[in-house]
Protein backbone atom coordinates (compact mmCIF):
# COMPACT_ATOMS: atom_id res chain seq x y z
CA UNK A 1 0.00 0.00 0.00
CA UNK A 2 1.35 3.40 -1.15
CA UNK A 3 1.52 5.89 1.94
CA UNK A 4 3.29 8.78 -0.21
CA UNK A 5 1.65 12.12 0.35
CA UNK A 6 4.56 13.29 -1.54
CA UNK A 7 5.37 11.62 -5.12
CA UNK A 8 7.75 13.57 -7.51
CA UNK A 9 9.01 11.29 -10.44
CA UNK A 10 11.41 12.51 -12.93
CA UNK A 11 10.98 16.19 -12.04
CA UNK A 12 13.61 18.54 -13.84
CA UNK A 13 13.65 22.17 -13.98
CA UNK A 14 15.61 24.28 -16.64
CA UNK A 15 16.73 27.96 -16.58
CA UNK A 16 18.20 29.16 -19.81
CA UNK A 17 21.17 26.80 -20.20
CA UNK A 18 21.17 26.17 -16.10
CA UNK A 19 19.69 22.71 -14.87
CA UNK A 20 18.25 23.63 -11.46
CA UNK A 21 16.69 20.45 -10.75
CA UNK A 22 17.61 17.36 -12.69
CA UNK A 23 15.72 13.77 -13.09
CA UNK A 24 14.23 14.28 -9.04
CA UNK A 25 12.33 11.09 -7.93
CA UNK A 26 11.29 11.24 -4.42
CA UNK A 27 8.74 10.10 -2.30
CA UNK A 28 7.45 11.33 1.04
CA UNK A 29 5.41 9.24 3.42
CA UNK A 30 2.34 10.26 5.39
CA UNK A 31 3.43 11.66 8.97
CA UNK A 32 7.04 12.07 8.37
CA UNK A 33 9.88 14.75 8.80
CA UNK A 34 12.23 14.53 5.91
CA UNK A 35 15.17 16.43 5.17
CA UNK A 36 16.30 18.02 2.47
CA UNK A 37 19.76 18.95 2.92
CA UNK A 38 22.32 21.03 0.31
CA UNK A 39 24.52 23.93 -0.46
CA UNK A 40 22.67 26.97 -1.11
CA UNK A 41 21.88 27.01 -4.70
CA UNK A 42 21.70 23.06 -4.59
CA UNK A 43 18.03 23.11 -5.98
CA UNK A 44 16.16 22.51 -2.60
CA UNK A 45 14.21 25.88 -3.06
CA UNK A 46 13.31 25.36 -6.99
CA UNK A 47 11.98 21.87 -5.97
CA UNK A 48 9.81 23.35 -3.01
CA UNK A 49 8.61 25.92 -5.90
CA UNK A 50 7.20 23.71 -8.25
CA UNK A 51 5.87 21.24 -5.08
CA UNK A 52 3.50 24.62 -4.63
CA UNK A 53 2.59 25.17 -8.22
CA UNK A 54 4.18 28.52 -8.02
CA UNK A 55 6.64 27.65 -10.88
CA UNK A 56 6.48 25.46 -14.08
CA UNK A 57 8.81 22.06 -13.82
CA UNK A 58 10.67 21.75 -17.32
CA UNK A 59 9.44 18.10 -17.15
CA UNK A 60 8.22 15.19 -14.75
CA UNK A 61 5.25 15.11 -12.26
CA UNK A 62 4.92 16.18 -8.83
CA UNK A 63 1.86 15.13 -6.82
CA UNK A 64 1.01 16.35 -3.11
CA UNK A 65 -1.53 14.56 -1.27
CA UNK A 66 -2.63 13.38 -4.75
CA UNK A 67 -3.22 16.79 -6.39
CA UNK A 68 -1.05 18.36 -9.09
CA UNK A 69 0.40 21.69 -8.42
CA UNK A 70 0.57 22.34 -11.45
CA UNK A 71 -3.20 22.58 -12.49
CA UNK A 72 -4.70 22.97 -9.39
CA UNK A 73 -2.37 25.14 -7.48
CA UNK A 74 -5.04 26.66 -5.31
CA UNK A 75 -6.03 22.94 -3.94
CA UNK A 76 -2.32 22.19 -3.34
CA UNK A 77 -2.14 25.42 -1.02
CA UNK A 78 -5.12 24.29 1.20
CA UNK A 79 -3.26 21.14 2.69
CA UNK A 80 0.41 22.53 2.51
CA UNK A 81 1.55 24.95 5.11
CA UNK A 82 4.61 26.77 3.55
CA UNK A 83 7.14 28.90 5.71
CA UNK A 84 9.52 30.26 4.04
CA UNK A 85 13.64 31.59 5.18
CA UNK A 86 12.46 35.37 5.65
CA UNK A 87 8.60 35.23 5.91
CA UNK A 88 6.75 39.03 6.10
CA UNK A 89 4.38 40.57 8.23
CA UNK A 90 2.35 43.26 8.71
CA UNK A 91 5.02 44.52 11.48
CA UNK A 92 2.51 47.43 12.89
CA UNK A 93 0.17 44.98 13.76
CA UNK A 94 0.27 42.32 16.62
CA UNK A 95 0.52 38.61 16.34
CA UNK A 96 -3.07 37.79 16.84
CA UNK A 97 -4.09 40.11 14.18
CA UNK A 98 -2.16 38.74 11.57
CA UNK A 99 -2.68 35.14 12.49
CA UNK A 100 -6.43 36.23 12.28
CA UNK A 101 -6.37 38.06 9.31
CA UNK A 102 -4.40 35.22 7.55
CA UNK A 103 -7.82 32.30 8.93
CA UNK A 104 -9.97 34.76 7.20
CA UNK A 105 -8.66 34.74 4.35
CA UNK A 106 -8.34 31.01 4.19
CA UNK A 107 -12.09 30.83 4.93
CA UNK A 108 -12.74 30.90 8.89
CA UNK A 109 -14.96 33.07 9.78
CA UNK A 110 -14.06 35.83 12.87
CA UNK A 111 -14.46 34.07 15.72
CA UNK A 112 -13.26 30.68 14.23
CA UNK A 113 -10.15 32.21 13.68
CA UNK A 114 -9.90 34.27 16.68
CA UNK A 115 -10.34 31.10 18.49
CA UNK A 116 -7.74 29.44 16.04
CA UNK A 117 -5.12 31.92 16.06
CA UNK A 118 -5.41 31.95 20.60
CA UNK A 119 -5.01 28.28 20.19
CA UNK A 120 -2.09 28.38 17.81
CA UNK A 121 0.09 31.32 20.09
CA UNK A 122 -0.19 29.07 22.66
CA UNK A 123 1.01 26.14 20.97
CA UNK A 124 4.09 27.96 19.82
CA UNK A 125 4.71 30.14 22.97
CA UNK A 126 3.61 33.25 21.74
CA UNK A 127 0.40 33.47 24.07
CA UNK A 128 2.21 36.39 26.70
CA UNK A 129 3.04 38.48 23.48
CA UNK A 130 0.08 37.76 20.81
CA UNK A 131 -1.10 41.32 21.35
CA UNK A 132 1.92 43.04 21.29
CA UNK A 133 3.10 44.44 17.51
CA UNK A 134 5.55 41.88 15.85
CA UNK A 135 8.05 44.71 15.03
CA UNK A 136 8.65 44.36 18.90
CA UNK A 137 9.24 40.60 18.61
CA UNK A 138 12.63 38.87 17.98
CA UNK A 139 13.88 36.98 15.16
CA UNK A 140 12.59 33.47 17.10
CA UNK A 141 9.42 34.84 18.05
CA UNK A 142 8.83 36.20 14.49
CA UNK A 143 9.79 32.04 13.52
CA UNK A 144 7.49 30.70 16.08
CA UNK A 145 4.82 33.39 14.79
CA UNK A 146 5.42 31.91 10.78
CA UNK A 147 5.11 28.91 12.21
CA UNK A 148 2.10 29.43 13.56
CA UNK A 149 1.30 31.34 10.07
CA UNK A 150 1.53 27.66 8.41
CA UNK A 151 -0.78 25.95 11.09
CA UNK A 152 -3.58 28.30 10.93
CA UNK A 153 -5.51 26.84 7.73
CA UNK A 154 -4.83 22.87 9.53
CA UNK A 155 -2.74 21.84 6.72
CA UNK A 156 -2.03 18.33 6.29
CA UNK A 157 2.02 19.21 5.43
CA UNK A 158 4.30 21.86 6.52
CA UNK A 159 7.30 22.93 4.42
CA UNK A 160 9.70 24.81 6.03
CA UNK A 161 12.28 26.26 3.81
CA UNK A 162 15.81 27.32 6.49
CA UNK A 163 13.42 27.58 9.18
CA UNK A 164 16.37 28.12 11.76
CA UNK A 165 18.30 30.76 9.89
CA UNK A 166 19.48 33.65 12.40
CA UNK A 167 18.38 32.16 15.56
CA UNK A 168 20.81 31.67 18.22
CA UNK A 169 21.61 27.96 19.43
CA UNK A 170 18.60 27.79 21.99
CA UNK A 171 16.25 29.44 19.78
CA UNK A 172 17.36 26.44 17.38
CA UNK A 173 16.75 23.72 19.61
CA UNK A 174 13.11 24.98 20.69
CA UNK A 175 12.00 25.82 17.03
CA UNK A 176 12.72 21.87 16.37
CA UNK A 177 11.76 20.55 19.39
CA UNK A 178 8.62 22.38 18.63
CA UNK A 179 8.45 21.19 15.05
CA UNK A 180 8.86 17.22 16.16
CA UNK A 181 6.46 17.67 18.92
CA UNK A 182 4.01 19.00 16.22
CA UNK A 183 4.11 16.40 13.68
CA UNK A 184 3.49 13.75 16.64
CA UNK A 185 0.70 15.25 17.96
CA UNK A 186 -0.91 16.47 14.58
CA UNK A 187 0.47 13.55 12.14
CA UNK A 188 1.74 16.26 10.15
CA UNK A 189 4.27 15.74 7.54
CA UNK A 190 7.01 17.96 7.29
CA UNK A 191 9.57 18.90 4.59
CA UNK A 192 12.44 20.61 6.13
CA UNK A 193 15.21 22.23 3.73
CA UNK A 194 18.33 22.86 5.14
CA UNK A 195 21.95 23.32 4.75
CA UNK A 196 22.75 22.91 8.51
CA UNK A 197 23.56 19.34 9.20
CA UNK A 198 23.11 18.50 12.67
CA UNK A 199 19.98 20.61 12.97
CA UNK A 200 18.55 17.60 9.82
CA UNK A 201 20.42 14.79 11.95
CA UNK A 202 18.26 15.78 14.86
CA UNK A 203 15.08 15.92 13.70
CA UNK A 204 14.73 13.96 10.04
CA UNK A 205 13.47 10.73 9.93
CA UNK A 206 15.06 10.29 6.37
CA UNK A 207 17.27 12.69 4.30
CA UNK A 208 18.26 13.37 0.75
CA UNK A 209 21.70 14.55 0.22
CA UNK A 210 21.13 17.75 -2.99
CA UNK A 211 23.91 18.84 -4.80
CA UNK A 212 24.00 21.05 -8.43
CA UNK A 213 20.37 20.20 -8.96
CA UNK A 214 20.22 16.49 -8.31
CA UNK A 215 19.40 14.06 -5.34
CA UNK A 216 22.38 11.79 -4.77
CA UNK A 217 21.72 10.03 -1.82
CA UNK A 218 18.23 9.72 0.03
CA UNK A 219 17.13 7.53 3.28
CA UNK A 220 17.32 7.10 6.96
CA UNK A 221 21.31 8.42 8.26
CA UNK A 222 21.98 4.62 9.58
CA UNK A 223 21.12 3.25 5.58
CA UNK A 224 23.47 6.04 3.95
CA UNK A 225 26.30 5.50 6.31
CA UNK A 226 25.91 1.41 5.73
CA UNK A 227 25.80 2.04 1.83
CA UNK A 228 28.59 4.43 1.85
CA UNK A 229 31.14 2.54 4.95
CA UNK A 230 29.93 -0.79 5.01
CA UNK A 231 27.61 -3.15 6.13
CA UNK A 232 29.36 -5.03 8.71
CA UNK A 233 32.31 -2.97 9.92
CA UNK A 234 31.56 -1.50 13.16
CA UNK A 235 34.32 1.49 14.18
CA UNK A 236 35.79 2.05 17.61
CA UNK A 237 38.53 4.66 18.07
CA UNK A 238 41.37 3.64 20.39
CA UNK A 239 43.27 6.03 22.49
CA UNK A 240 46.26 4.25 24.07
CA UNK A 241 47.58 7.23 26.58
CA UNK A 242 50.68 7.34 24.74
CA UNK A 243 52.44 10.33 22.75
CA UNK A 244 55.29 8.29 20.97
CA UNK A 245 54.03 7.95 17.05
CA UNK A 246 56.18 4.91 16.41
CA UNK A 247 54.85 3.07 19.52
CA UNK A 248 51.47 3.91 18.63
CA UNK A 249 52.05 2.82 14.73
CA UNK A 250 53.66 -1.00 16.02
CA UNK A 251 50.39 -1.63 17.68
CA UNK A 252 48.60 -0.58 15.06
CA UNK A 253 50.19 -3.25 13.10
CA UNK A 254 49.84 -5.82 16.09
CA UNK A 255 46.27 -5.25 15.80
CA UNK A 256 45.98 -5.94 11.92
CA UNK A 257 46.76 -9.74 12.16
CA UNK A 258 44.17 -10.34 15.13
CA UNK A 259 41.01 -11.89 14.06
CA UNK A 260 38.25 -10.01 13.77
CA UNK A 261 39.70 -6.61 13.51
CA UNK A 262 39.15 -5.98 9.91
CA UNK A 263 41.73 -3.20 9.01
CA UNK A 264 43.12 -0.02 11.15
CA UNK A 265 44.55 3.38 10.31
CA UNK A 266 45.90 6.09 12.42
CA UNK A 267 44.11 9.18 13.29
CA UNK A 268 46.43 11.63 14.91
CA UNK A 269 47.34 10.09 18.30
CA UNK A 270 44.11 7.42 17.82
CA UNK A 271 43.83 4.22 16.17
CA UNK A 272 40.89 3.57 14.24
CA UNK A 273 39.74 0.12 14.53
CA UNK A 274 37.06 -1.83 11.97
CA UNK A 275 35.75 -5.07 13.34
CA UNK A 276 33.17 -7.22 13.20
CA UNK A 277 32.14 -7.20 16.87
CA UNK A 278 28.73 -6.22 17.60
CA UNK A 279 29.97 -4.37 21.34
CA UNK A 280 33.18 -3.09 22.16
CA UNK A 281 33.40 -6.12 24.75
CA UNK A 282 35.46 -8.55 22.77
CA UNK A 283 38.20 -5.80 21.47
CA UNK A 284 38.69 -4.48 25.32
CA UNK A 285 39.49 -9.03 25.91
CA UNK A 286 42.06 -9.14 23.32
CA UNK A 287 43.62 -5.15 24.24
CA UNK A 288 44.27 -7.02 27.73
CA UNK A 289 45.27 -9.80 26.37
CA UNK A 290 48.16 -8.59 24.14
CA UNK A 291 48.83 -6.06 27.03
CA UNK A 292 48.08 -3.14 25.12
CA UNK A 293 47.57 0.79 27.53
CA UNK A 294 44.27 2.15 26.56
CA UNK A 295 43.00 5.56 27.73
CA UNK A 296 39.90 5.52 26.29
CA UNK A 297 37.58 3.28 23.54
CA UNK A 298 34.93 5.20 21.87
CA UNK A 299 32.32 3.38 19.58
CA UNK A 300 32.18 5.27 16.31
CA UNK A 301 29.12 5.89 14.56
CA UNK A 302 28.82 7.41 11.08
CA UNK A 303 26.51 10.45 10.72
CA UNK A 304 25.70 13.04 8.34
CA UNK A 305 28.92 14.98 8.80
CA UNK A 306 30.83 11.90 7.27
CA UNK A 307 27.98 11.43 4.77
CA UNK A 308 28.80 15.04 3.36
CA UNK A 309 32.48 14.87 3.69
CA UNK A 310 32.21 11.45 1.27
CA UNK A 311 30.26 13.18 -1.35
CA UNK A 312 31.40 17.02 -1.22
CA UNK A 313 34.86 16.98 0.56
CA UNK A 314 36.44 13.44 -1.38
CA UNK A 315 34.92 14.52 -4.89
CA UNK A 316 33.24 12.04 -5.14
CA UNK A 317 30.50 13.27 -7.36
Amino acid sequence: MDTSIISIKGLRKVYHNHVAVNQLDLDIQRGEIFGLLGPNGAGKSTTILMMLGLTEPTAGSVRVDGINPQTHPVEVKKVVGYLPDNIGFYEQRSGLDNLVLVAELNGYTYNEALDNAQNLLTTVGLKEVGNKKVSTYSRGMKQRLGLADTLIKKPRIIILDEPTLGLDPTGVKEFLSLIQNLSKKENLTVLLSSHHLHQVQEVCNRVGIFVKGDLIAKGEVTDLARQLFGDSSSTTLLDTGLNNIDEIATIQTKLKNIKGIDRTEMSGKQIVIHHSFKSNTPLIKILAEQEIPTMQLLQKGYGLDDIYSYYFEENKL
